[in-house]
């Protein structure tokens, strides 16, 4: 019976003493983290590089855009690059992440510690600045599908709503969320190989979204518009498109509808 009690007595004072090691070990406020960010100034005479930068991620958002705002804000104010709403709506944000382009702002910081997540700008791109490419090529194609509602004789509807029903705007799902971020087209190798003569995939989804919309009267000239070897049938369906898109559309599916419709 005393031998019993002492041995309780013994592993309660152990658990004790252990229970006091643990509280008095020092907790780690750190969790250091390697981003290898794209640099080039043309103001420099510099080559491009990778820039690596720690941070800790215990003070920083979850997402890849938290964490370039926080070396821009505390480590490397020099650094560029584009963004606006945070929240996956205005497309500011797209860029090369660890290999796949995507949203800076909804894509999440990589939980691996060991290895530095790379961050370079939108590939097969004339860059401005460091993460910031030039969209001019990008945005003249889509400014050249009349992305606009067109009626002719000069919309004599008085300024009157025009009626869509249900059904056919429906047919308009799946386009009308595309936010022009790029990283479909710039995922193409038909765009990476005819980025002036092709439209890529942005632009046609866009052309189609057009085709498709009911209150539309010039269906067949935008047809006629995009009937091009290289416009349109430089698409080879290899869907890279559909696996960067951010908001989850196929651009390659609309491509295919506008091949069908052509014949």
């Amino acid at each position: 019976m005393a031998t019993s009690l002492i041995r309780r007595t013994c592993s309660k004072v152990q658990r004790s003493s252990a229970a006091k090691l643990l509280l008095s070990r020092p907790v780690s406020t750190q969790n250091l983290k390697d981003f290898q960010v794209y640099r080039w100034n043309p103001d420099n005479a510099g080559k491009p590089e990778l820039r690596t930068y720690q941070i800790n991620l215990k003070e920083c958002g979850p997402m890849v855009l938290d964490a370039l705002i926080k070396i821009k804000n505390e480590i490397d104010p020099t650094l560029t690059f584009r963004r606006s709403c945070r929240e996956g709506i205005c497309g500011s944000c797209a860029m090369n992440i660890d290999g796949s382009n995507g949203l800076a702002c909804l894509t999440k910081i990589p939980n691996k510690e060991d290895k530095a997540t790379m961050v370079t700008p939108l590939p097969h791109m004339f860059v401005i600045k460091d993460l910031v490419v030039d969209m001019t090529n990008f945005y003249n194609q889509y400014k050249s599908i009349e992305p606009w509602l067109k009626r002719k004789n000069g919309g004599s509807e008085g300024g009157k709503e025009i009626i869509q029903s249900k059904k056919d705007r429906a047919k308009l799902d799946g386009m009308y969320e595309c936010i022009l971020c790029a990283c479909c087209s710039t995922s193409c190798p038909s765009y990476w190989w005819n980025p002036e003569s092709y439209l890529g995939p942005a632009a046609l989804l866009h052309a189609n979204r057009w085709i498709m919309d009911s209150r539309d009267e010039y269906t067949k000239e935008r047809l006629d518009a995009v009937n091009d070897e290289f416009k349109l049938y430089r698409c080879h369906t290899i869907l890279n498109c559909a696996r960067a898109c951010p908001k989850g559309l196929n651009p390659g599916k609309q491509i295919q509808n506008i091949k069908s419709l052509q014949t």
